[in-house]
């Protein structure tokens, strides 16, 4: 991720440490990944062995980190940031 906005040049990183929130926001996603996929496993598969459900998830969490990561971040800076969008900015 950029450490400042490409347009306005606002640094991303409030005060030091601020993304170690993102880290428990992409853990809650990584959560709620798991869950739904282990619920459909469940109820496509009609309940399989302990190591499909292992291999199924833990192949989303790593195909899914990316993703986590990033909007973990977004999320984080969407919620509890003071700063704001200015659509004017973006002309």
């Amino acid at each position: 991720m950029h450490q400042n906005c490409p347009v306005c040049g606002l640094r991303f990183e409030i005060e030091p440490g601020f993304f170690w929130g993102g880290m428990y926001v992409s853990y809650a996603l990584n959560v709620a990944q798991s869950v739904t996929l282990g619920v459909a496993t469940y109820v496509l598969l009609n309940d399989p062995s302990p190591w499909v459900y292992l291999s199924i998830i833990i192949g989303a969490i790593i195909f899914f980190m990316p993703f986590n990561f990033r909007y973990g971040r977004v999320l984080m800076l969407h919620f509890f940031s003071p700063v704001r969008f200015d659509e004017s900015y973006s002309k």
